[in-house]
């Protein structure tokens, strides 16, 4: 079992381990073409008919900058990057969205396959799409907190990180009847004022021990390789659903999900 948390303080094992160096040759080629997605939830009403919806996206985005990747921010004591678990599970995590296009695909896939995961939302893309909110929490999935816009917190007076973490909350708590227990920085930038005020807000940092790369773009192949190269027993995986085009990031899940499952796997969410 999971361990708890408890005051917005994170009580799970924190593996400060840095992710494993890429391979210059990948062990096995990944398709660059999945099968296609079976049906799946359907959108809800408040979002549907958004096929020519423009790209939201946040400034600055994932991968736009120096801090981007793996070790980003140094590691904090207070900050869990990987789970304690008896069994093997895993926890899949995607940020910056919701997004009208990439998380129904998403959620569409984990659909089919029974698996749960955690969605790092930014307030700038719930507040247009509420509905995805509504259909993430539907099925069975964590819908947490990735402050509004998207900044670097350490860089910000601790009233805008209040503001950035405590929008988001209030935005998910008026949606969904209930605020988020944990939450994200982006480019997993922490620093004790900020965690401070997160705690103070009931929430429980969460960074990552595996980052797909997606925000790379380098292809649905590399990425899929990635996450099962590095993948093992409480790892939590660092994806994204929004933030840009994420079409790279849904063939890769759609391709290595059922593998991970085949291995004996269980994507879980993460719960409080």
């Amino acid at each position: 079992m999971l361990g708890a948390l408890s005051a917005g303080r994170v009580l799970f094992a924190a593996d400060t381990e840095a992710p494993e160096t890429r391979t210059a040759q990948r062990a096995r080629a990944r398709p660059t073409d999945p099968h296609p997605a079976a049906a799946g939830p359907p959108p809800s009403a408040d979002h549907a008919g958004t096929a020519n919806a423009p790209e939201y996206r946040a400034h600055p985005m994932a991968g736009e900058t120096a801090l981007s990747g793996p070790g980003a921010s140094p590691p904090h004591p207070d900050v869990a990057y990987t789970l304690s678990t008896d069994s093997r599970d895993i926890f899949l995590t995607f940020d910056d969205g919701p997004h009208p296009h990439h998380t129904p695909d998403i959620l569409r896939i984990l659909h089919r396959h029974d698996a749960q995961a955690t969605f790092f939302v930014i307030g700038q893309h719930a507040v247009a799409f509420p509905g995805l909110l509504r259909d993430i929490a539907d099925e069975g999935h964590t819908v947490a907190n990735h402050t509004w816009s998207h900044p670097q917190l350490p860089m910000l007076p601790p009233g805008a990180v209040r503001s950035e973490l405590g929008r988001t909350s209030s935005l998910i708590e008026d949606v969904l009847g209930a605020a988020p227990n944990l939450a994200r920085a982006p480019y997993g930038a922490w620093d004790d004022p900020s965690l401070s005020i997160c705690n103070e807000l009931g929430m429980s940092p969460v960074g990552w021990a595996i980052d797909s790369e997606d925000w790379t773009g380098p292809g649905a192949e590399i990425i899929a390789d990635t996450v099962m190269h590095e993948i093992r027993p409480g790892a939590i995986v660092l994806s994204h659903d929004g933030g840009g085009e994420r079409s790279q990031t849904v063939d890769a899940l759609e391709w290595y999900l059922p593998r991970l499952l085949e291995e004996g796997y269980r994507p879980i969410r993460i719960e409080p």
